[in-house]
């Protein structure tokens, strides 16, 4: 095993839909047993001594799915806040959402500011990403560094690499280590885009609704098998240097 030090795991949720049609069930089913993966992945994390589970569950492009299923994906996610939050502040998980707030009806926004509020302390942190895309992070980064520089608190010269990267989300938790993504797909759908330019990419075959903690052990285990270089070559990784 490397010493590579494993503090934050974000997962792409995929194959809910897909898991309950080969059951023979609507996909809103599939959606509601990942939700139940959800806290023994936490746990499993915890296991591990990973200090931040990030999850993606509902992307910006989301909203284009059809509507019977998108409104059963808000009822399953306020279901999910109302229930899980005192849940989490008992386990002392610190619970935060990132991505748009304001396409989400008044009484999801009102749930997820409760929530946050409640779950707002701990030494391990979830966080959810809905309404979310890497994309619009890095515009929305981009768009509060252009309004400095309007008012005259930074310079042209000072939108660098190190400012937008204080401004996207997550900026204040560890570095992203490792993004798994389930369901078979290959891809990061626009999920951290920012924050995923070094960390390592682990894609398995099962559904969501069948990762557990085997599955998030392997994935870890693979993850410290791997060679973290950051641009270095191996003999500078191997050397210490």
């Amino acid at each position: 095993m490397s010493g590579n030090p494993l503090r934050h795991v974000a997962i792409i949720m995929d194959g809910n839909n897909r898991w309950a049609k080969q059951r023979g069930k609507p996909g809103p089913h599939g959606h509601k047993v990942g939700v139940e993966r959800i806290r023994d992945v936490m746990q499993a994390c915890q296991k591990h001594g990973i200090e931040v589970l990030t999850l993606f569950a509902f992307s910006s492009e989301n909203w284009r799915r059809p509507p019977r299923e998108v409104e059963a994906l808000m009822s399953l996610f306020l279901t999910y806040l109302k229930r899980e939050v005192k849940k989490l502040n008992e386990q002392g998980v610190r619970l935060r959402l990132i991505g748009r707030r304001d396409r989400f009806s008044a009484g999801i926004q009102k749930a997820i500011a409760e929530a946050e509020a409640v779950a707002s302390e701990g030494s391990s942190t979830l966080v959810i990403a809905a309404d979310y895309g890497g994309q619009w992070d890095i515009a929305n980064a981009a768009q509060r560094l252009a309004v400095k520089v309007a008012e005259g608190s930074l310079s042209p010269e000072e939108v660098t690499e190190e400012s937008l990267a204080a401004e996207v989300s997550l900026a204040d938790l560890p570095p992203l280590d490792l993004v798994i993504r389930t369901g078979g797909e290959q891809r990061i759908s626009n999920f951290l885009l920012w924050q995923a330019a070094y960390s390592e990419l682990y894609f398995c075959d099962c559904y969501w609704p069948d990762f557990g903690e085997a599955e998030l052990d392997a994935a870890v285990e693979d993850f410290h098998s791997r060679q973290r270089r950051f641009g270095k070559t191996s003999e500078q990784i191997e050397q210490g240097e």
